[in-house]
């Protein structure tokens, strides 16, 4: 019984100081920062239900090429740089689920094909569905667009540079005379 409440005398004093450092907001900063580097400047928009093409970068040996996997998303979770989304296509006859993170350096780009109507989260019911049944509905007259949301913006810096102050001159003033006014018009040539 001694032994125990050692043990929780020891783990209290360590839960004490991370406590401290996370008020401190020490610990948190640091994650956040270590986070922001990784992740991506512009994400694609993700809806669940739609169609898209997700170029993912392979590396065979020494060689690197881009395939495309192909399918409906049936889900989206987590924010920040553990989002995630998953697609699922038959192929050959066999339901392939592929789960994608969007801030992935592999994931080259998303592609929106078609844009689904659907009213849930989650499509895991197209799990049991066989042939035609496992599609969504497409959304009529929707734009196929793949649009961007910029996440962190790129800051370029520009150099400073100060321009030197120079003195402003008065404005010189021609006085126009009335004599002067007839001699700068021209008459027009007659021909």
């Amino acid at each position: 019984m001694l032994y125990v409440e050692k043990d929780f005398v020891k783990f209290d004093k360590v839960l004490r100081r991370f406590s401290f450092d996370l008020e401190g907001g020490k610990i948190m900063d640091i994650i956040k920062s270590i986070e922001h580097e990784q992740m991506k400047n512009k994400i694609p928009v993700l809806n669940v239900g739609d169609t898209v093409k997700v170029h993912v970068r392979v590396k065979e040996g020494n060689r690197e090429r881009i395939q495309v996997f192909e399918g409906i998303i049936i889900k989206v979770q987590g924010r920040g740089v553990n989002q995630t989304f998953t697609v699922r296509r038959i192929s050959y006859g066999v339901g392939v689920e592929k789960t994608f993170l969007v801030h992935s350096p592999t994931v080259e780009k998303v592609e929106v094909v078609r844009v689904g109507k659907v009213r849930r989260a989650r499509l895991f019911y197209l799990r049991d569905r066989v042939g035609k049944a496992a599609k969504t509905k497409e959304k009529v007259g929707a734009r196929i667009e793949t649009k961007e949301v910029t996440i962190k913006e790129e800051l370029k810096e520009e150099p400073v540079t100060e321009a030197p102050v120079a003195e402003e001159e008065p404005a010189k003033v021609e006085e126009v005379t009335p004599a002067a006014e007839e001699t700068k018009k021209e008459e027009p040539k007659a021909e």
